[in-house]
C-alpha cells in the first residue's frame, strides 16, 4: 500500500483515497449500471492498423461477447445514442439562438446563421472515437457489464510489443535510456531511468506518468479479476494476491511496484481535472443521455452532473 505525497502536485494518497472511496466511487459505480453507460457499440473484426497481429486471448472464453440487439433498449439503438434527434437538436439550436442573440444584438441574421452553423459543425465534431466504431456495418453492441475488464491469458512478445510501442514511441525518450525492468534495460535499479526523468520538464514527466498509471490501472484490474479455476462446470474469478505482487511489490519489483501505483493516482487526478473542465458541455438544458426512457434518462443525466460538480 502506497501512502504519502505525489511527485508534481500538492496532493497525497490519503486524501486521494478518501475522495474517491466514499464520495466518488459509489456515484460513478451506480451510473455505470445505467442503459446508457452499460451497452456500447463497437466494431470487434477491425485489424490492428499497426502490424499484423492474430493473436488471440490466453484462455477459453475471455474473448468479449456481445449482446443480442433486442437486449439493447430502442433509445440507443435508432442511432440516438448521444441526443435524442428531435427534442435534443430543438432545444440546443433554441439554446444557442437565444444565446448567441444576447451576447450581440447588433449582430445581423445572416452573422448569426454563420455562427450558429459553426458552433453544430463544432458540437457534430466532438467525437473520440472513429465513426466506424459506431456505423460499421459490423458493428455490434456489447454489454459493458458482461465484459469486465479481467485477466484474458494475452501475455508474453506480442504483450510487450504492444506495451513497448506505448512507451519507446510516446515518452520523449532517447533510445539509450532504458525503461525499468524493461527487456535489455539492464540492472541499474532505474536510476539512469529516473535521473533522465527527473532532468525533463514537467509536461513530459506527466506524460510518461500518465501512460504508466493507464499500465498500472490495467494491471490492477487483471490481478483483482482473475481465473482461479475453469473447468467444464465452473469458472471462478476473484483476486490473484500472487499475481498482484509480481506487478507491484516494492521487493520483486526493485521499488519499481510503488513508483506505478503513484502514477495510477496521478492519472486520476488528471482525469478529475479533465471531468471538471468538460462540466460545461454536460449542463447544456438540450443534452440528454438518451435511452428512450425520459424518468431515467433525467435521472441519470443529474447524477452525471453530480459527479462532474465532485470532480471540480
Amino acid at each position: 500500500q502506497v501512502t504519502g505525497h505525489l511527485d508534481d502536485c500538492t496532493c497525497d494518497v490519503e486524501t486521494i483515497d478518501a475522495f474517491n472511496n466514499y464520495k466518488l466511487f459509489p456515484r460513478l459505480n451506480e451510473l455505470l449500471q445505467s442503459d446508457y453507460f452499460r451497452y456500447y457499440k463497437v466494431n470487434l473484426n477491425k485489424p490492428c492498423p499497426f502490424w499484423n497481429d492474430n493473436s488471440h486471448c490466453g484462455i477459453r472464453d475471455c474473448a468479449v461477447k456481445p449482446c443480442p440487439s433486442e437486449e439493447v433498449p430502442d433509445g440507443i439503438r435508432s442511432g440516438s445514442y448521444k441526443y435524442s434527434e428531435e427534442a435534443s437538436n430543438l432545444a440546443e439550436e433554441c439554446e444557442e439562438a437565444k444565446r448567441l442573440g444576447a451576447v450581440d444584438g447588433s449582430l445581423s441574421e445572416e452573422t448569426q446563421r454563420a455562427v450558429l452553423q459553426w458552433t453544430q459543425h463544432d458540437d457534430s465534431s466532438d467525437s473520440f472515437c472513429e465513426a466506424d466504431d459506431f456505423y460499421s456495418p459490423e458493428a455490434e453492441y456489447v454489454d459493458l457489464l458482461l465484459n469486465p475488464e479481467r485477466y484474458t491469458g494475452y501475455k508474453g512478445p506480442d504483450a510487450w510489443k504492444i506495451w513497448n510501442s506505448i512507451y519507446e514511441e510516446n515518452c520523449f525518450k532517447p533510445q539509450n535510456v532504458k525503461r525499468p525492468l524493461a527487456s535489455g534495460g539492464g540492472d541499474d535499479g532505474g536510476h539512469t531511468f529516473y535521473k533522465w526523468l527527473k532532468g525533463v520538464c514537467v509536461e513530459k514527466r506527466a506524460f510518461y506518468k500518465l501512460i504508466s498509471g493507464l499500465h498500472a490501472s490495467i494491471n490492477i484490474h487483471l490481478s483483482a479479476r482473475y481465473l482461479l479455476q475453469d473447468t467444464w462446470s465452473e469458472k471462478k474469478w476473484g483476486p490473484n494476491v500472487t499475481e498482484f505482487q509480481q506487478r507491484f511489490d516494492e521487493v520483486l519489483t526493485r521499488g519499481e511496484g510503488p513508483r506505478r501505483l503513484k502514477n495510477l493516482y496521478f492519472l486520476y487526478l488528471m482525469e478529475l481535472r479533465a471531468l471538471s473542465k468538460v462540466l460545461p458541455f454536460f449542463q447544456r438544458p438540450g443534452f440528454q443521455l438518451y435511452t428512450g426512457n425520459k424518468t431515467q434518462d433525467a435521472e441519470r443525466k443529474n447524477l452525471l452532473l453530480e459527479i462532474l460538480q465532485l470532480a471540480k
